[in-house]
This record gives structure tokens, sequence and C-alpha cells, in this order.
């Protein structure tokens, strides 16, 4: 090859992360391992590529001709659950459209795992001992999203109107360019704009008890109001990870299914077809068992202390 074609060479061909904080993430991929060994959690593994994807409107999935890259292992781990797994892990990419920035990449690193007899408390109690494992921190604190809303705008997010909600984004100085018609599209706002950023500054920070609007596929509690048997983990004001007290329903879980893809056809998003074979799963009979899925880049980046995930990722996307 002659000295001018080596020039061609793209100069950015170096990981982005260092060499220290690839022995880091090495590190933590080997603590995970031996926390699960430890508790007898089986560690399975479930395709990437997937014959449809999650029909979620908030999260774009990438399509590589007629198949899916899987935006996360949850429907084919829950098909082994009602196989008759007993509790099952995962370390796996998962992969979503147009992700980037100081906190995301198209392709990402996922922790998920589920226990059957545990719900949502139970399993932030489990995964409070894995970040006290890996992070040497002390135990997390825990509020609920009504909690949340009343500490830091003096709101109750359950029955709060469209009118207090945008007024109280205005009196935040939050500039909305469209028409919200929508709860929890004003409610996103708010927790991400107001309230996310000082969540967990010290220790790990569950957020627990979601309105049933906001359920995906966590059972409705019958609280007064009902909600969602969802929660959510923040630390150092950065979202790590969402967990459900699971769906046994597929009934009511194919009515979701079909109102999210009505809220696509809504929105101008391609209708995503139905997980047939998750559903029948479903009916089958999924074990009463909490998930949960955590973003094991941001964890490492924290835990690193680095600003941005490319610090801990080989190659950025």
């Amino acid at each position: 090859m002659s000295p001018a074609s080596k020039n061609n060479f793209p100069q950015d061909w170096q990981p982005t992360a260092s060499i220290k904080n690839l022995h880091k993430r090495a590190q933590m991929l080997k603590h995970i391992r031996e926390f699960f060994a430890a508790r007898d959690v089986l560690e399975v593994e479930t395709p990437l590529l997937c014959q449809t994807s999650v029909t979620d409107p908030h999260i774009a999935s990438i399509k590589v001709q007629r198949q899916y890259l899987q935006t996360s292992p949850e429907y084919a781990m829950k098909r082994l659950l009602a196989a008759g797994s007993g509790a099952i892990y995962q370390i796996c990419k998962a992969f979503r459209q147009d992700e980037a920035g100081r906190l995301h990449n198209a392709e990402f690193t996922m922790l998920e795992w589920y226990r059957p007899g545990f719900d949502h408390h139970q399993l932030m109690d489990e995964m409070d001992a894995l970040f006290q494992h890996l992070l040497e921190m002390p135990a997390a604190e825990r509020k609920t999203y009504a909690a949340i809303f009343h500490e830091h705008l003096a709101l109750d997010p359950h029955t709060a109107d469209l009118a207090e909600l945008a007024a109280c984004a205005k009196a935040h100085n939050i500039n909305v360019q469209m028409d919200v018609t929508e709860r929890d599209t004003w409610l996103q706002l708010l927790m991400s704009e107001c309230i996310e950023a000082k969540l967990g500054l010290t220790r790990p920070c569950f957020i627990y008890d979601f309105p049933i609007s906001q359920a995906a596929l966590a059972r409705i509690q019958n609280t007064t109001p009902p909600t969602a048997a969802r929660f959510e983990v923040y630390f150092q004001g950065i979202e790590l990870a969402n967990g459900f007290h699971e769906l046994q329903d597929a009934k009511e879980q194919r009515k979701r299914f079909e109102n999210n893809n009505i809220e696509r056809q809504r929105l101008g998003l391609p209708t995503i077809p139905i997980d047939e074979y998750f559903l029948a799963a479903l009916q089958h009979g999924l074990p009463d068992c909490a998930g949960v899925a955590l973003g094991l880049d941001r964890l490492i980046m924290l835990a690193a202390n680095c600003q941005n995930i490319a610090e801990v990722i080989s190659f950025t996307f």
C-alpha cells in the first residue's frame, strides 16, 4: 500500500474508552455474574434479531430488512419464564434508533433479570443490594411518584388536569412549541425538566407507584388512586433502570399493544406487529414475578466517575 493511500485512513480509529476503563468494565461484569451466581439466578441468552419489536410509541426500533434488532430481551425472557426457567438474568446488547449523546448510543448494553415470586418492592431490595455490591454505596432511598411531584412541584400527578400541568410547566419556564393534549406528555416534560436532575444525588433513588397510564407491562394496583406496580431508579440525576411487577393477563396486554399502535398511527409512526409468541406465553401462564432492565453503560460510567458513556464503551456508534 502506498503512503498516499495510507493518508486516506480515518484518524479516529482508536477506542473511545481508555484501556483502564475497559478493565473497570470487565471487572464490573464479573462482579455482576458473581452476584447472580451466588443467588442461583440462571444466565440466559435470547436472540438479538427478532420477527417483531415493541409497540411503545416512544421507543424507535431499528429494522433490518424484515426483522428488528431487539430494544430489550423482555419478551423472549418472559417466554423462558412461562416455560419454567425459574429466576433468570441476561447481559446483552440492545438497539434503539436515533439515540445518541452523553447518555445514549444506538447500541447499548443492558442487564435484565426476572424473579418469580417477587413483587416490585422485593426486586428493589435486590437491586439495592446489587448497587451496594458494585458501587459501595449506602442503601438507596425510596419515594413514590406522587411524593417527588409534591416535593419538587407542589403538584399531585394523579389528579392534576391539563391546565394545571401546563401552568406548572410555564411557571418553570418550560417552553413547548406544540399543542400538548396528553397528561403523560406534560408529566414526562415536568419529570425530565424539573425533577430528574435532583434525584439520587448522593445515593440511588427508587421512584415507584407510577400513574396507570404509564404502566407499560406492569400490573395495576388496587390503591387509592390506582397505580402501576412499576419503579425507576436514578443515581446522580440519571435514570438507570425500569422495573415492573409483571402483568400476567394476555388479554389486557394485547389491549395495551393495540392502543400503542393506535397512538403510533396518530403520531404518524409505523405500526409494529404484535408479538403473538409473547402473548401465547402469557396465555400459557407467566409466573407471578418482577423484572427490571438496567442500562449497564450508564452504571459503569458512574462507577468510573466519567461524564459520558463513550468513556466506557470500546467504540460508539
